[in-house]
């Protein structure tokens, strides 16, 4: 289930032409912009968070972490880095 929403996540990301954030965040109002221009974005209801870096300039997008809220909470969202985890 998790794959499923974010695949769906980033289908309709990419029909986007985000500028900046303030255009990525009327279309997705629960997003955060922490540091590095790194995003956090609520999936599947927020039962899961996923960290994304994006660099409007040259729409380019780096999934930093995935995971679930909980494990969300353990984390330093400012430096973490790539996990690997079984969808």
């Amino acid at each position: 289930m998790a794959a499923l929403a974010l695949q769906e996540w980033y289908y309709e990301l990419i029909q986007y032409d985000f500028k900046n954030f303030n255009e990525l965040k009327a279309v997705y109002g629960h997003a955060s912009l922490v540091a590095d221009d790194r995003v956090v974005f609520n999936i599947m209801g927020n039962n899961y968070r996923l960290v994304i870096r994006i660099v409007f300039q040259y729409k380019v997008i780096q999934i930093k972490w995935f995971g679930t809220h909980a494990e969300y909470d353990r984390i330093d969202v400012k430096n973490t880095i790539f996990n690997k985890k079984k969808l």
